[in-house]
């Protein structure tokens, strides 16, 4: 058996190969960021060929960090930034338009045309998605409707569609020499085109969003032996797992029983919860979405809700308010103050995400008086990513019916040990942070590993999960229900800020 299996991570800002050995230890890592286009506001772009051209740099860095080369590595999977739109031309291998990056909305007019003739709503029931100019449907719409001879090539099948796994896998397989045209179903649910319970392209929301069914790729597993690479430096590696990123990191975690989840401190949060092999319908503000499917088992589903604003509020304390010089000052600032001093700081500096999706409110500082000073506020700053995390895993338990046993955690925040024991004390909730922080990549290569025997069974990734640290709940019944709901009274406070005028 080879020794390692590789994961190609390609997200927002940059692509990553990363090589794991058995224990799901990093072996070798290389890294390149791309560049962020913005021609015009609210617009986000990439240059897909820049994007290619960056994975194949970092895959030959990765192996000659470690003198390995393709005969090394036993299979090789796939986790990318999900929603991001490419269109490109398969006789020639290049793009049609640069790629609209999951964050750009241009679609908004469209996203306002649909609403107003159904309710946001709408395709919910088939797809488990509000509309939204998020998802990669209306922004396929939009390339074909105005890049030139785009809709006539597509419905030719001159030109093809994917997220960036699709373009990823079409140009490792061969590009314009017989690449593979595929997608996996977590990438596929995100696009709104695809029915969850078939977990196959809808002909009614094809005709609604006017998408030739001859411009999609097939929809495959999330792990399965797809081809054979035809890279140089991966020649004839099995190209055997695709993943979202957010759902490699549910993968990553070993979150692969109804009822766990998984939460990535970031800028913001994702927070998913695997929900067993049965889609729910959110009624609480979430998303439903596929969760992974390994090969011919069924599909497993998960709940999604995202909190805007987390690790982007300790920054702009660094940088709006100079009350830190470094992130990592705001956990020690935080501790100089035994409590919150009944001071509560709801970040809705764009409005609230899941589970309000309030786009009037705006962020406030509540519960201030003379006693409150910088360190109330560093912990207040804290505490507020915690409450945001409990009120969208609140709104998982509520949709689901199944109570969350522990909360796996990723992401810059989780050094952060005041938080990370004030989450488990509101949530009342174990806490649990892996040993290996890199899950999205490392779900990827689960994904992969699984497809050609290197991982036995999901039974073996769950037992090579391990703890690096548990938060157990250490407060009262009473002063958890005292804190939390000060809380919800302070977030009603940033509510409406906004007029609709």
């Amino acid at each position: 058996m080879s020794k390692y299996i590789g994961a190609i991570d390609q997200g927002t800002t940059s692509s990553r190969f990363i090589l794991f050995d058995h224990a799901g230890d990093i072996v070798s890592v290389a890294q390149k960021e791309h560049e962020q286009i913005y021609e015009k506001p609210g617009w986000v772009e990439h240059d897909a060929a820049e994007i290619w051209r960056n994975t194949q740099e970092v895959i030959g860095a990765a192996l000659a960090q470690e003198d390995l080369n393709s005969s090394d590595v036993a299979a090789v999977g796939i986790t990318n930034q999900r929603e991001t739109t490419v269109l490109w031309d398969p006789k020639t291998g290049k793009p049609l338009h640069n790629a609209l990056v999951w964050q750009d909305t241009r679609v908004n007019e469209l996203v306002a045309a649909y609403t107003a003739d159904g309710g946001q709503d709408r395709f919910r029931a088939q797809t488990g998605l509000p509309l939204a100019s998020y998802f990669s449907g209306l922004k396929l719409q939009w390339l074909l409707d105005n890049v030139p001879n785009a809709c006539a090539m597509a419905e030719a099948g001159e030109a093809i569609f994917g997220t960036i796994d699709s373009w990823v896998v079409w140009n490792l397989t061969g590009g314009p020499d017989g690449g593979l045209h595929v997608t996996d179903v977590t990438n596929a649910s995100r696009t709104q085109l695809m029915n969850l319970a078939t977990l196959d392209w809808d002909d009614e929301l094809l005709s609604a969003f006017k998408i030739p069914r001859a411009v999609l790729p097939r929809i495959v597993p999330s792990s399965e032996v797809y081809a054979a690479s035809k890279l140089t430096t991966l020649a004839d590696v099995p190209v055997a797992g695709i993943l979202g990123d957010q759902q490699a990191a549910l993968v990553g975690q070993a979150c692969l029983e109804a009822g766990e989840a998984k939460n990535t401190y970031g800028t913001g949060c994702f927070l998913l919860m695997n929900t067993g092999t049965e889609p729910r319908q959110s009624t609480q503000g979430l998303l439903t979405t596929v969760g992974y499917q390994f090969g011919a088992d069924d599909a497993h589903y998960a709940l999604e809700g995202s909190v805007a604003i987390t690790g982007a509020l300790v920054q702009w304390l660094r940088d709006n308010l100079g009350l830190i010089s470094d992130s990592a000052e705001i956990e020690s600032l935080a501790r100089e103050a035994e409590d919150n001093g009944d001071v509560y700081f709801v970040p809705a500096f764009s409005g609230l995400y899941a589970p309000h999706w309030k786009e009037s409110a705006r962020g406030v500082i509540a519960g201030l008086t003379r006693y409150a000073n910088k360190s109330h506020i560093a912990r207040a700053a804290l505490e507020a990513t915690a409450y945001q995390t409990r009120e969208v895993l609140d709104a998982m338990e509520r949709d689901s019916g199944i109570p969350i046993q522990e909360l796996r955690v990723d992401g810059g925040m989780v050094a952060n040990e005041l938080l990370m024991q004030f989450q488990a004390d509101i949530l009342n909730t174990p806490v649990v942070r892996p040993k290996i922080s890199e899950t999205t990549a490392l779900g990827a290569a689960y994904a992969a590993g699984l497809a050609v025997g290197y991982w036995s069974s999901a039974e073996e990734i769950k037992t090579n999960w391990a703890v690096d640290k548990t938060w157990t709940p250490a407060m009262s019944d009473s002063t958890r229900q005292e804190l939390y709901a000060s809380w919800q009274k302070a977030v009603t406070r940033s509510f409406d800020w906004v007029s609709a005028d």
